[in-house]
């Protein structure tokens, strides 16, 4: 059978392309080699699934690893301690299945049947099979945050954590699971905040044992490349992987399941074309795909919690610098679900391109429920002859600005111009073509927008205002910027607030330092 991109189940690597992780997965095998305790805490389809299966695959020769996913299916399944342990009886017993480890089925149906089981008793058991086991035993829960709001499994970590401090303690290695990994979206060590919100328990972590490690679990585009010369070594098709593969990264930044679903898509629906112009339509497809956790987890969360909506507003729309700490709350909140990042100048970006403009998406319609007598009519002129005419996009814009906006006051435009740009430029270039502020430019000042439509590329600089010095200083910029993007042509709008300010009637081009600028002052 033909290997598929994966993107929905545990990938399998004789069943799906993948990427090389080898280097990664050392990392763990390393820290259970050591013994330790850890967690595996990335945002949905990062991968932990994936990591706890090679754990399986690869260490079962030297430990006898017990797979285990911890959901609760109903109300009933924790009543209390007692219903607990049988569930966790239940979720070895049900490993011993894949194992075709009878013996360890047995043990586990005999605690099981135990009257009156409790976590002290249960402990017991655990210490007698770890004794009696030929290997040691590492053990494996899935899915830990299906539980977070638990208290009895909250008390269960702390069993194992008192189990794993007396091993320290005592220097017995079996007397309990030589090492226990943890995987979900929530930090474990935010349990105990989740059910007792009361100061003196917020931050009394159960699961304080955990072994510290860093580790990047995106993928570079070196490692894409190996997923995509393992597919050409089987279709031949003579592309040009590195090319794709960086392509590739810079509308992911190495997100597992985007890498996955673009190659997915190209491979499926775009006839096995492997060209830039491909990626780009593919990440389009992916934007548009309703069907997408991914993407409705973004408008899920943002309703959800009002703070990281202000957050990512700010990042993606007033281009506000933040620096980057996972000690403060809402930043923290945005990092586990992987909608943002450190930048290399320790600030904060955006994941990714695809989340930046679901993101962006959001903000649109947001914008637009809240102010439905603003839509405009798209107007099919802005294309001409399969180009974006974006003279005609910006001047338009200005039009429209000048009408509708006359009456607004200047809090409300320095707040809200940029994302009335977005407004107005995205339905124009939808489905065709893919915009995104360029994380280097983004401050308080200047915003540099990157419009790709057929395969040709826009520069769009969007400034606030702030004296003479600073526009020539945009041009400036905005010049620099098309040169290192090898452009000619670039584009500024800047929206001007002082009300006594005589500001240009209409869009011109201009000559600085050697390129084109269609200035536009709103």
């Amino acid at each position: 059978m033909a290997k598929k991109f994966n993107t929905s189940v545990t990938c399998d690597p004789k069943k799906h392309y993948m990427v090389d992780t080898t280097a990664k997965m050392k990392v763990f095998e390393s820290l259970i080699d050591e013994g330790n305790y850890f967690t595996i805490t990335r945002a949905r389809q990062f991968g932990k699934s994936t990591t706890l299966n090679w754990i399986y695959d690869n260490l079962s020769d030297r430990y006898l690893v017990i797979p285990t996913s911890f959901e609760i299916f109903s109300d009933n399944d924790w009543v209390n301690v007692s219903t607990f342990c049988r569930y966790f009886c239940t979720k070895i017993i049900k490993a011993s299945r894949k194992l075709k480890n009878e013996i360890l089925r047995q043990y586990w149906e005999s605690v099981k049947q135990l009257e009156d089981i409790d976590f002290d008793i249960l402990s017991e058991k655990i210490t007698d099979f770890c004794e009696e086991s030929d290997k040691k035993i590492v053990l494996l829960i899935d899915e830990v945050d299906k539980a977070s709001n638990n208290e009895v499994f909250i008390k269960f970590l702390g069993m194992l954590r008192s189990m794993y401090l007396d091993r320290t303690a005592t220097g017995d290695d079996n007397s309990t699971f030589w090492s226990v990994v943890l995987a979900g979206v929530y930090d474990v060590k935010n349990l105990k905040l989740k059910i007792r919100p009361e100061e003196q328990h917020q931050f009394n972590s159960p699961w304080n044992v955990a072994a510290d490690y860093d580790l990047d679990m995106t993928f570079n585009p070196q490692e894409i490349s190996t997923m995509l010369a393992d597919y050409e070594n089987d279709y031949h098709l003579g592309f040009d992987i590195k090319e794709i593969s960086e392509e590739i990264y810079k509308y992911t930044s190495g997100y597992p399941v985007l890498v996955s679903q673009v190659c997915k898509v190209i491979d499926e629906n775009l006839g096995k074309i492997w060209t830039k112009e491909n990626v780009l339509k593919a990440v389009k497809y992916i934007a548009d795909d309703d069907k997408f956790v991914l993407l409705d987890d973004i408008s899920k969360n943002l309703q959800r919690h009002s703070d990281l909506h202000d957050l990512l507003y700010d990042i993606t729309i007033n281009g506000t610098q933040y620096m980057y700490s996972p000690v403060d709350p809402v930043m923290k909140l945005a990092i586990m679900f992987s909608y943002i990042k450190k930048s290399d100048n320790s600030g904060v970006d955006i994941h990714n391109l695809i989340f930046e403009d679901a993101i962006h998406t959001y903000f649109i319609n947001e914008y637009r429920r809240n102010n439905s007598k603003e839509r405009q009519q798209i107007s099919y002129d802005y294309i001409q002859n399969g180009d974006l005419n974006m003279e005609m996009v910006i001047g338009r814009f200005k039009e429209i600005m000048a009408d509708r906006y006359k009456d607004r006051d200047q809090q409300f435009l320095e707040y809200h111009g940029r994302l009335l740009f977005l407004c107005f430029i995205k339905p124009i270039i939808n489905g065709t073509g893919f915009c995104y502020f360029e994380p280097q430019t983004k401050n308080g000042g200047r915003m540099d927008l990157i419009v790709n439509y057929n395969q040709k590329e826009y520069i769009v600089e969007l400034k606030i205002w702030r004296g003479s010095k600073y526009e020539t200083d945009g041009k400036t910029q905005l010049a620099n910027y098309l040169k290192q993007r090898n452009l000619s042509e670039g584009y500024l709008i800047t929206f001007s607030f002082l009300k006594n300010k005589v500001v240009q009637e209409q869009p011109e081009w201009i000559e600085h330092d050697g390129k084109r600028i269609f200035e536009a002052v709103i």
